[in-house]
């Protein structure tokens, strides 16, 4: 009897994607704009003396903060010292729940202005996961004639103080009992792997999860959208000492969507945990009973620039580097990239897989003429069956023809 070979294509413009990838935008609110014709001086806090009684009460206590030590600086690091001025005064507003407080002068004294503040917010959200419960911002600008004299900045919240205290414990317990899974001597690579595959498998994609756009919807609710699976992937790689950032752009379709910049050993690369959850995925023909796609897509694990623009567009407030190192690549580190055809190679990789217990193997090709040559032999002459055996069911296999693998595995079908 002929054996069987179940096919699926990967759409990689998915339904969800069709539909929005659920992001959204963290524009700001209203502006509440003040004009004051008094003189400048009738705005600013009077000089207060201090008495020796005053001097000797206890001094008053720091704001509770929910800053982490530990997040990112990239976006930070990419603004101008006048700019991150503001970034630092935006920052600890925001990690202090706080409300209506002046800015820095010095700022507007050198021609910043209103136009720089919501760029500058973009960036320090792209650097705080952790800032799950804001939501927005407004500002209150006072002028004399033209010239506008001072700023103040209020964080918006989807919360109030309480629940969001409440929220930080659980979301740190959460997270503390993921990475109570990886060694933190643990390289970049396998630290970085371990995450998106750990998200992928505790995490479902639902466009409707509630507190989709942060990180409390996947480590307490496990469902979220791209905004919700890329701020977790950098909250966890911040607390695991590898560099990450929020990434905001677009799918082919043109629809917004986030991923994540990592730094592995000096080199930068293109994470998309989100592209890598095989749940969110459709196939391309009628569902079979029994073929059910492997959980995780490894296309989008440390890629290149090159790489990712097959199917993404950069956006958002931050540049981005060229990323063009392969080294950490999955599928190099996995020796699943083939520049050509090579049985030997082949059967090394399957069998690799077998002693890990894997049910699924993909492999990748670096052009479409080792790709169209890896379908002419594993596919149409079946030589799949050489390195995989179907004794207890079909071999099925996906294709992903923008990123140039295949992805084999033995379904329980008969």
């Amino acid at each position: 009897m002929k054996k069987q070979i179940r096919i699926f294509l990967f759409a990689l413009l998915l339904s969800f994607v069709l539909s929005g990838c659920g992001i959204e935008e963290m524009l700001g609110e209203t502006l509440t704009e003040q004009t004051l014709a008094a003189p400048e001086s009738t705005v600013e806090s009077p000089v207060q003396q201090v008495t020796p009684e005053s001097a000797s009460e206890e001094p008053e206590k720091p704001p509770f903060s929910f800053l982490m030590d530990e997040a990112s600086t990239y976006a930070y690091n990419s603004l101008t010292e006048l700019e991150q001025i503001w970034y630092r005064d935006i920052e600890e507003i925001l990690g202090t729940f706080g409300v209506e407080q002046k800015i820095s002068k010095a700022c507007l004294e050198s021609g910043m202005d209103e136009t720089d503040i919501d760029r500058i917010f973009q960036c320090v959200l792209s650097d705080h996961p952790e800032l799950f419960y804001v939501e927005g911002y407004s500002y209150t600008k006072y002028t004399r004639g033209d010239r506008i004299t001072s700023v103040e900045f209020s964080g918006t919240y989807t919360m109030d103080l309480d629940e969001a205290k409440k929220r930080k414990a659980q979301i740190e317990a959460a997270a503390d009992n993921i990475l109570f899974g990886i060694d933190m001597e643990a390289s970049d690579y396998e630290k970085v792997k371990y995450v998106y595959e750990t998200l992928i498998l505790n995490t479902d994609y639902q466009l409707d999860a509630p507190d989709n756009q942060n990180i409390y919807s996947v480590f307490l609710n496990h469902a979220s959208v791209c905004q919700g699976y890329a701020k977790a992937t950098q909250y966890l790689l911040d607390k695991l000492g590898v560099e990450c950032s929020l990434v905001l752009g677009t799918v082919d379709t043109g629809e917004g969507h986030a991923w994540n910049l990592v730094k592995v050993e000096g080199n930068y690369y293109y994470v998309d945990t989100t592209w890598g959850d095989a749940s969110y995925q459709v196939s391309g023909g009628e569902e079979i009973p029994g073929c059910q796609l492997p959980e995780i897509n490894y296309d989008y694990l440390c890629v290149t620039t090159s790489e990712l623009l097959r199917t993404h567009t950069l956006g958002g407030q931050v540049p981005m580097p060229q990323c063009v190192s392969m080294e950490y690549n999955y599928y190099v580190q996995e020796g699943a990239l083939f520049a050509e055809y090579d049985r030997e190679q082949m059967t090394e990789l399957f069998q690799r897989a077998l002693k890990e217990g894997r049910s699924d193997v993909t492999v990748k090709c670096a052009d479409e003429a080792c790709y169209q040559d890896m379908i002419a032999a594993l596919i149409d002459r079946q030589e799949i069956f050489y390195y995989l055996s179907s004794d207890k069911g079909s071999v099925a296999y996906a294709r992903n023809e923008k990123q140039l693998s295949l992805t084999f595995w033995v379904t329980n079908e008969p």
